[in-house]
């Protein structure tokens, strides 16, 4: 039993920290201080925060495209990439739809020509991506990747630490900057570990 856990930890759980395991570390011990002394526009629609958290975004799309083997993966990666960005944005709303003269507040969807089209095309553009993975049979391209590739650990464990601390900071805190700040953690981590999987030797797929 203890030789099989340590076979499946020797095979799948690499601990090393890489470059982007280090990225993702800073941005996890800058959250307490971007809550505690940035101020409360960095945590805007919009505002630094949300702009860092597009760049990294776009670095993780550029990275998935210029994957050279398992392309149509990466190309569902990529297309979940877009998807996270678009939502950060509220499909352009909160870019090019703000209410003048007021601060942080955005016309809703009804109130804008052909806003109604959002939710459409919207879900269009998801259901593709869904259809993409089932017509490539990704699923099976995805299960076969988990059963020989490595796992940084690290990187998945900040991901989903910014993940929990993005949903806390909303639903609880009601706190912008927490909760931005956490949503860039989850972002630069995730970023590293397609970075990983593209790049890196230790990851080859």
């Amino acid at each position: 039993m203890l030789k099989n856990i340590k076979d499946f930890i020797c095979m799948h759980l690499n601990f090393k920290v890489y470059n982007v395991t280090v990225a993702a570390i800073i941005a996890a011990l800058a959250i307490a201080p971007c809550v505690m002394f940035l101020p409360e526009s960095y945590g805007f629609e919009n505002g630094v925060l949300e702009n860092l958290q597009l760049i990294v975004l776009f670095l993780g799309f550029i990275f998935a495209l210029m994957a050279k083997d398992n392309k149509k993966f990466f190309y569902f990666v990529a297309m979940i990439i877009a998807v996270l960005a678009i939502r950060e944005v509220n499909c352009f709303r909160t870019v090019f739809f703000a209410i003048p003269g007021e601060i942080n507040e955005f016309y809703t969807w009804d109130q804008i020509k052909f806003g109604w089209l959002y939710h459409p095309i919207y879900g269009l553009f998801i259901a593709y991506v869904a259809f993409y993975f089932l017509k490539n049979k990704l699923f099976l391209t995805a299960w076969e990747m988990l059963k020989n590739i490595k796992l940084p650990v690290w990187n998945i464990l900040l991901m989903l630490s910014g993940m929990l601390l993005g949903v806390i900071a909303e639903s609880v805190f009601a706190n912008t900057l927490f909760e931005e700040s956490a949503e860039l953690l989850f972002y630069v981590s995730l970023t590293g570990i397609i970075y990983l999987y593209v790049f890196d030797k230790d990851y080859n797929l």
